[in-house]
């Protein structure tokens, strides 16, 4: 079982930064693909960012084109957190973030395709509110 709790959420205005954590409790932490994904009112949960495990101490990480060059994800493994670390930011991030863990897999993830769709994770967090303002 492993429970995931973000922090860091806001409200700014746009241009500005945030920085989100989540903090995962239970299990193998290191090697469990993290995404953090958005869902903006009347709209669908979309994937935003990824930090995927490859085997060793290889982690490679993806952005939705949206975000590209404006968000950052990063893991520390020592804490089993993963940071999102949002530039720029405009009106249209506004939205509920969310950490989720691909588990289900262990180690043999590795081997498997970095999870870009929310039906790819196995657990969620509660969810965090990032309203930019205009």
């Amino acid at each position: 079982q492993v429970q995931l709790v973000e922090s860091g959420g806001g409200l700014v205005q746009a241009g500005g930064s945030l920085r989100l954590s989540c903090a995962a409790s239970g299990g193998t932490f290191s090697s469990y693909a993290m995404g953090w994904f958005r869902q903006a009112p009347g709209k669908e949960r979309e994937f935003v960012a990824a930090s995927h495990w490859s085997g060793g101490s290889t982690y490679y990480v993806y952005y939705a084109d949206s975000v590209k060059g404006r968000f950052t994800i990063s893991r520390d493994n020592a804490k089993n957190t993963v940071d999102l670390q949002m530039n720029s930011l405009k009106p249209g991030d506004t939205a509920v973030y969310y950490c989720a863990a691909r588990t289900r897999y262990g180690r043999a993830g590795a081997t498997i395709a970095a999870p870009t769709r929310s039906s790819e994770y196995d657990y969620w967090g509660q969810g965090t509110q990032v309203t930019v303002s205009s």
